[in-house]
């Protein structure tokens, strides 16, 4: 179970260090985690998806497979191995109407959930993770906060 958390400000500005989060990050993650992804459009939310996927998949043996934002197939699956991601990107969503025909949250316990812009639904989710994306005032850096883990998971995934 996660527990909510005051989170660290990490700084992600580098591609490398966003790779090495995610898969610190992958080490953590559990069939039946949702983790929600906020921030704005170019971000590094994707990118860090993409990340996560691959050494998901790495881990268990597989092939790395393309990794895209689903931004206008609203959501891409993929098979790590142990369990399938499903990724959706809300974006495009105008109300929370049209959830209802793209199978969020159906499968919950048996699939990891990543929700690129979920504050285009209004469900509340026990026990899910955040993790905030966001850019310096000049938008040179990008950091990441994580809200939603055990102090101990934290430090792991630093």
């Amino acid at each position: 179970m996660h527990i909510a958390t005051n989170s660290e400000t990490i700084d992600i500005s580098l591609e490398v260090k966003t790779a090495e989060l995610a898969k610190n990050f992958s080490k953590i993650l559990r069939k039946g985690d949702v983790v929600f992804f906020h921030g704005e459009i170019g971000v590094g939310k994707t990118t860090f998806i993409r990340n996560l996927v691959n050494q998901l998949q790495l881990n268990n043996h597989l092939d790395p497979t393309e990794v895209t934002s689903p931004t206008f197939n609203i959501v891409n699956e993929y098979d790590v191995g142990i369990f399938i991601i499903q990724h959706y990107d809300l974006y495009r969503l105008k109300n929370i109407n049209e959830t209802k025909n793209i199978g969020l949250l159906e499968n919950q316990k048996e699939i990891l959930t990543l929700i690129e812009w979920p504050e285009k639904i209004n469900i509340k989710i026990n026990n899910k993770i955040d993790l905030f994306f966001r850019y310096s005032e000049d938008m040179k850096k990008r950091f990441l906060s994580i809200e939603g883990l055990f102090k101990e998971k934290l430090n792991e995934i630093k």
